[in-house]
């Protein structure tokens, strides 16, 4: 039984990096804004991870979505968070509602018949298609072990959660290794600079045996919101037991624009380009080494811009556009203000609703981003679709101008 939980564990839980079609291929390794560990000696690293950041003023929402490797039989997650966590700041969300959103921001391949080459037109599209989809009240004074408080504990769902603040790195690693947890080595000069920022850590430990009462066959994302004034995400602890460079997509949903990282360069993927017709039936690979050229072209020092858009419409849609339940439950509580169920597209300088999604895909090591992300909002609600909104030329006559559309349709990066 345990090894069928954990092996449906291992299927359910991976979030693909760019949308099914790419879950394994793109990403070399793995990534996550902290680091996993583990009881026992079982060896475990992370593979790939998935995040939804959702920023409203200064209220922040954070989704956390993760593959793993190993066979523990349970583990826990590690985060540092900016602020003391209350039980209801945390949730678990379903995995179908990230894997909407991983879907519908996919970079895709744009087909357009062109019989005439004054008079291009959009017929299909081919879209990454989206995968298959009881607290406690805050605990008293605890006793403090090697300068380390437990400042919480909740019972979420499938997690056991501490929320852990400490005085010194060296007194919380040996806090988590006398409990029973392997700490990777090189975490403390980490720790240590998270706690000089007076941050606390959010520990999620999964249990298997309450999983199992609930009827869970896989992990849920686990949420948790707060109020603060960095809108940032850590990186550097998921570096600490790193398989090589790690893949890490960020969806971020803004009231006001397109996000962009504030300490490291942000550019656009390739986009708007032909392609041979073969590439239809090897768009993987195809996507794989596009992105692969951007990055070596960057040094691996850049926060790459997937798919920036206005939520209340697309062009072409990759996936059904996402609810207002869907939005809600990823933090976006705006979308419904005043009752309404459907998103509003916002007019020329007029408002909408609609949630303003930018799709960041970022590969990193310890070396390449020694600093953890910090993010801003702009005002900037133009629309981009990347990577390969490519432009497939059908007619064997040569176009007299280039076969992309006119209009509200045109997607120029």
């Amino acid at each position: 039984m345990m090894r069928s939980v954990r092996s449906r564990l291992q299927a359910s839980v991976a979030m693909a990096a760019i949308g099914a079609q790419l879950a394994l291929s793109i990403a070399p390794a793995g990534a996550f804004c902290g680091f996993y560990v583990v009881k026992a000696d079982a060896k475990m690293f992370n593979k790939s991870s998935k995040v939804v950041l959702t920023r409203d003023g200064q209220q922040t929402a954070i989704t956390m979505a993760s593959d793993y490797e190993g066979e523990p039989k349970e583990f826990a997650l590690v985060v540092p968070v900016p602020t003391f966590i209350e039980r209801n700041q945390i949730s678990v969300v379903e995995p179908a509602t990230v894997d909407h959103l991983d879907a519908y921001t996919a970079p895709r391949l744009v087909e357009y018949h062109d019989p005439d080459p004054c008079a291009p037109q959009m017929v299909a599209a081919m879209p990454a298609a989206p995968m298959n989809a009881a607290g406690k009240s805050r605990a008293p004074h605890e006793l403090a072990y090697r300068g380390v408080k437990i400042e919480a504990k909740y019972d979420v769902a499938e997690y056991d959660v501490l929320i852990l603040s400490a005085e010194e790195s060296d007194g919380l690693i040996a806090w988590l290794n006398d409990n029973g947890y392997k700490i990777p080595a090189g975490a403390e000069p980490v720790v240590g600079s998270y706690l000089r920022q007076k941050m606390r850590f959010f520990v999620a430990k999964v249990n298997l045996g309450r999983m199992q009462q609930l009827g869970r066959a896989y992990l849920r994302p686990l949420q948790v919101r707060y109020e603060t004034a960095k809108f940032m995400l850590p990186l550097r602890l998921g570096t600490v037991n790193a398989n090589g460079p790690q893949d890490l997509i960020v969806y971020a949903l803004s009231k006001r624009g397109r996000v962009e990282a504030a300490n490291y360069r942000t550019v656009k993927v390739p986009s708007d380009f032909d392609v041979p017709l073969f590439v239809k039936d090897d768009f993987t690979n195809f996507y794989r080494a596009t992105f692969d050229r951007a990055v070596a072209r960057e040094k691996m020092h850049a926060v790459f811009v997937e798919y920036a858009w206005d939520m209340g419409w697309c062009d072409p849609c990759a996936a059904d556009p996402l609810t207002v339940a869907e939005l809600t439950t990823l933090g976006a509580g705006w979308v419904a203000a005043g009752g309404d169920e459907t998103l509003k597209r916002a007019p020329r300088g007029g408002v909408s609703n609609a949630p303003y999604v930018t799709r960041l895909h970022v590969r990193y090591d310890a070396v390449s981003f020694p600093e953890d992300l910090t993010f801003i909002e702009t005002g900037d609600r133009e629309n981009f679709q990347g990577a390969t909104s490519c432009v497939i030329r059908r007619s064997s006559r040569k176009a007299a101008r280039p076969a992309m559309p006119t209009g509200p349709r045109s997607r120029r990066a």
